[in-house]
């Protein structure tokens, strides 16, 4: 009871910071193996494990796919085994480490929800409001005068445009729909900040002025470049509330495009450099490895010391028998 407490606090504190992670449950076993039905992790963005789904051979491959749950925003079925059994919707991992038991493990992308911040109080800034969280968005605004009355259904609305009170990473979406009211000042600083998408609410000839004045405010050609201006797609908006719908539609489309996601918003560590264990087949982070051997100028990185003992009474016949995918060559790590 005690860890399960400390497992849903953790995951309590990811979700109040809104972090994405994922969440790991073994739903089956076959032994001899470690791990059993029930037992769970968390995996955070930047590859850091808490709980417990198996031994040393599990947990490697359990963050690499949680890694890509992440990043994908799609759960996966993993089947950890000692021989290969492809099956429709599993993914198969093929082991023999000295286990010999089998886990299926079930991962699930937690991410936060998307969140909208909304610069101004204009009409469209009222229907995007409400549009956001029609669809269950995080919607915030900030606006000189902004008021509850106007906007009943944000989820945060400050009075003024200092932004450094709001939570903003990369996955939120600043639009800025000022509409005459301080563009500039609400402008540069949504492109100060860490958001990965900014829109402007103008027309053509006004967003080219905007982006002439902050360049001489010192922001770089590449960040302006990413300014969104006229929001929106193109769908021929000519109402407020139409604009407000063509806004949200591109914002819907960023959140669902793999590769923006890839671009900027997803901030996952670098992949590490893999080698595979050429006696089970456990992929191994080159940087992590405790256990190696050399054998005709090459290096070979091991799960553990039962592999590497193996490979050392042999070293010959696992050496043929490595892909170039096994082994790091020269040494290098």
């Amino acid at each position: 009871m005690v860890m399960f407490d400390q497992f849903l606090k953790k995951a309590d504190e990811l979700l109040a910071s809104q972090q994405s992670f994922a969440v790991a449950v073994v739903v089956r076993y076959q032994a001899p193996i470690s791990g059993k039905p029930g037992n769970k992790a968390i995996i955070s963005a930047n590859g850091r494990i808490w709980g417990w789904i198996g031994g040393g051979c599990a947990q490697p491959v359990v963050i690499e796919e949680a890694l890509k749950a992440i990043a994908d925003g799609k759960p996966r079925l993993i089947r950890i085994s000692p021989s290969s059994s492809p099956e429709e919707g599993v993914v198969d991992y093929t082991m023999t480490c000295h286990s010999g038991g089998t886990l299926d493990i079930y991962i699930e992308p937690v991410l936060p929800k998307p969140h909208i911040l909304i610069l101004g109080r204009s009409p469209v800034a009222v229907t995007l409001a409400k549009l956001g969280k029609a669809i269950d968005y995080a919607v915030s605004v900030a606006a000189p005068e902004a008021d509850r009355e106007s906007f009943p259904d944000a989820d945060l609305v400050a009075a003024d445009l200092d932004l450094s009170q709001l939570r903003i990473t990369p996955q939120t979406r600043i639009v800025v729909s000022t509409q005459g009211h301080q563009d500039e000042e609400a402008v540069e600083a949504a492109l100060r900040s860490d958001a990965s998408y900014v829109s402007f609410v103008a027309s053509k000839a006004k967003a080219a002025k905007m982006v002439e004045y902050l360049k001489g405010r010192g922001l770089s050609a590449e960040r302006l470049a990413e300014l969104r201006a006229p929001a929106g797609l193109d769908i021929h908006a000519g109402s407020p509330e139409e604009i407000a719908v063509s806004i949200l539609a591109e914002i819907i489309m960023r959140n669902r495009s793999q590769k923006g996601a890839q671009k900027r918003e997803v901030a996952l560590p670098v992949a590490a450099q893999r080698a595979k264990d050429p006696i089970c087949g456990m992929t191994v982070d080159v940087s992590k490895a405790q256990h190696r051997s050399e054998f005709n100028g090459n290096t070979f990185y091991f799960c553990c010391a039962g592999c590497k003992q193996k490979f050392d009474e042999r070293p010959e016949q696992y050496a043929v028998a490595a892909t170039p995918q096994d082994v790091v060559i020269g040494g290098q790590g």
